[in-house]
Formats: structure tokens, sequence, C-alpha cells
């Protein structure tokens, strides 16, 4: 479906059990572009044969265009499942960040696979193209692009359409919230859940969710002087949260305590955590 002016989605429904539920609203895979010309393919969905068939019969939709390069957003296998299958179907090049390059390098042959800087521009036609940033915090070689003509920001799984998102390291990943932001992106197209019409209000409450959930650990350890990670997650999230869900909030938990721990605000004594009275 062609969702703005250089921008076509493939969008793939998931089912609710059991890895669809860490995706509301499915996965999205980007071809950006023209098709009368050249196009690249933004990430590459699950490993399902199913997904990788449902792309190639989008791409013939489109006219069956050149596809110059696959860009990768991280390297979870949610989003490099069927690139070996892809890149031979297209012949292109995979473009990915420093850290991810070995792994792709694993899965496709030599010579395939080039490292993506951060502030890198990534031209696709003589006038579109997508400036490339280096957002650390879900995980630590996620690139986030931003089409500049149309002032659209790709955000993987930084930002989410329907959903919060998991963090690995929570400093880095509020650092590169307030990067992205500054672009000022009209609209959020993320790699799961629903598109994003005011891209700035989003990563806008993005920011403000996660002070939110820091303040929310820090009233639970207020109340209850040394707490685990799962009195915490009791004591912060919804009483009927998904089971399927409660350990994605053990690790969204502990991403927090970890950055209050570097923060000196609060103790960790294996396995409580309390405030830092001193």
């Amino acid at each position: 479906m062609k969702i703005s002016e250089h921008v076509y989605r493939v969008h793939i429904n998931e089912d609710d059990s059991p890895f669809g539920t860490y995706h509301p609203g499915g996965s999205n895979i980007y071809f950006i572009g023209d098709p009368n010309s050249n196009m690249v393919i933004m990430d590459t969905g699950e490993h399902y044969r199913s997904w990788t068939d449902q792309i190639l019969s989008y791409h013939k939709e489109l006219g069956s265009p050149n596809i110059s390069n696959i860009y990768i957003t991280h390297g979870h296998y949610d989003h490099i499942g069927g690139v070996d299958r892809l890149q031979k179907e297209f012949q292109c090049k995979v473009g990915c960040h420093s850290n991810l390059k070995p792994k792709l390098e694993m899965i496709l042959q030599e010579g395939i696979v080039f490292s993506i800087e951060d502030q890198e521009t990534l031209k696709i036609n003589e006038n579109i193209t997508l400036l490339a940033l280096y957002t650390p915090g879900h995980e630590n070689d996620h690139i986030c692009y931003f089409l500049q003509e149309e002032q659209i920001m790709f955000t993987g799984d930084t930002v989410l359409g329907s959903s919060s998102s998991s963090v690995r390291n929570l400093k880095e990943y509020m650092n590169s919230l307030e990067i992205i932001l500054e672009y000022k992106p009209n609209k959020v197209y993320p790699a799961h859940g629903a598109l994003v019409e005011d891209g700035t209000a989003k990563i806008t409450s993005y920011i403000q969710h996660r002070k939110q959930r820091e303040q929310q650990i820090i009233n639970a350890l207020t109340k209850n002087a040394s707490q685990t990670v799962y009195e915490i997650v009791d004591f912060v999230y919804p009483k009927d949260l998904n089971p399927n869900l409660r350990e994605a909030a053990a690790r969204n938990v502990r991403t927090h305590l970890e950055k209050l721990s570097e923060e000196g605000k609060i103790e960790e004594t294996n396995p409580l955590y309390s405030l830092n009275n001193n």
C-alpha cells in the first residue's frame, strides 16, 4: 500500500500468541523510492517463508522495480529474517550498523554487507535521500532513518506505533529519543504497529512515559524499602497485565533500575533494590 509520496508498506499481521503479543498492530516492511526507477527496502521481517512471499508479491505489484539496497534498522531476528532470500532475489547490497555487520556477514556472502555510519546520507534516487541516525538503547546496533524530503522518521523498534518498546540500555535509549525528536518529524513509521501521523508528539509521549515509569519505580521503593524486580512489576504494572508480557515488563523495570543505580539513586543488594538515602 502506498502510504506517502515515496513510501510503500507491506503490513503483516501477527497472531496473539506467543510472539504477536509483543507486536500489537503487526509488523511493517517498507519500500522507499520510485517504483519507476529505483527503490530500497527497510528490514526484512521474520524468517517465515510466508513473510518473504508477501514481500516478493508486493514487489511484483509495484512493477518489479530495481532494489539497490536493503537497509536494516537492527539485528533482532524479526528484522533480518529472510534477508538471505530477498538479497538473492534482488542481487542487492545490505546496509547496517557496524555492530551488526559481522552477524549479517555470517548469513550472506562476502562483499554484500556494508556499514552505515551515524549521520550518513543515503541516496535512493536523484531527489530522495535517507539520513541514518545511530540510535542505541533498544539494541546497540540500532539505526533510525530520516526521509528528509517528507520529514518521516523510520524508527525501527525505538518508537512503536501501538505500544511501548523494550529497552536494553535506558540511558542510551533516552538519549536516542532526544536525538530523533530534534528532527521534528511530521510522521513516524515504526517497524511494528500503526503508522503515526504526529511524529513529534509520539516521540515526546515516549520520553514522558519513561520518566513517569521511573517515578513509579521510585514510588514503589519509597512505599516498601526493599523489593525484588517482580514485586516492583506488580506495583507498577496493571493487575491484568498479559502473562506473556510479564518477563518483558521485568526487563523494562531492570533497565530503569540499572539507570537509577548508575545515577546513585538506588542501591542493589541482589535480588533486592532500595532507595539510596545518602
